[in-house]
């Protein structure tokens, strides 16, 4: 898939105001995806690349009505077609770039990005930023509904090594953008790679 701007809000733009139907039974999965995340009462957490914000209800149980989830997604539909089911209410929206979050330096404890990472530009980079407004000790999530074998068959191609999720591959990036891989899950049913900031 091309990573341009323009043709990813094209893309899920067109898509965005019958995304929750086509995935009916992904609820259970974000749990565990959430859960992984290890979030406390209180905390501040970013769903970078939320879409229509399929994972805010574990979200927003997780952190407490004390706690505050911020959403951020690049396509202005998903937000809308979010926001019209009332998920819009339990968190902060923002329409913007993970190349560029509006957000302050160490402000957050967690960052869920669900679905996101095959659609970045600039993968490094953008595990930069992410790690920028995450405070040292703080947790992301790459995760996904489905793990990569699936995930490559539903686009039509194939599962090679060079696929940056692969472990092998993700590791050393992750390392180099501020963050330690904790660990490691691909299984037909999510794939997870939970990873810490690093100071």
């Amino acid at each position: 898939m091309t990573h341009d701007v323009a043709h990813v809000q094209e893309f899920f733009g067109a898509r965005a105001a019958g995304w929750d139907a086509r995935f009916p039974g992904d609820d259970p999965a974000f749990a565990v995806g959430v859960a992984a995340l290890g979030l406390r009462t209180g905390d501040v957490v970013l769903d970078a690349g939320c879409g229509t914000g399929r994972a805010l209800p574990v979200l927003r149980a997780a952190v407490g009505s004390s706690g505050k989830v911020i959403r951020a997604d690049i396509t202005r539909e998903m937000l809308e077609a979010g926001a019209r089911t009332g998920r819009g209410r339990a968190g902060t929206l923002l329409l913007a770039d993970v190349a560029r979050l509006p957000l302050r330096p160490e402000s957050l404890d967690a960052v869920f990005a669900a679905g996101l990472f095959g659609h970045l530009r600039q993968p490094a980079e953008n595990l930069r930023e992410m790690a920028r407004v995450v405070r040292p000790g703080g947790r992301l999530a790459l995760f996904h509904v489905i793990g990569r074998a699936a995930l490559a068959a539903r686009q039509g191609r194939p599962l090679t090594k060079n696929d940056l999720l692969e472990e092998t591959n993700v590791r050393p990036l992750l390392r180099s953008s501020g963050w330690q891989l904790a660990s490691y899950a691909d299984e037909d049913a999510y794939f997870l790679a939970l990873a810490v900031r690093q100071s």
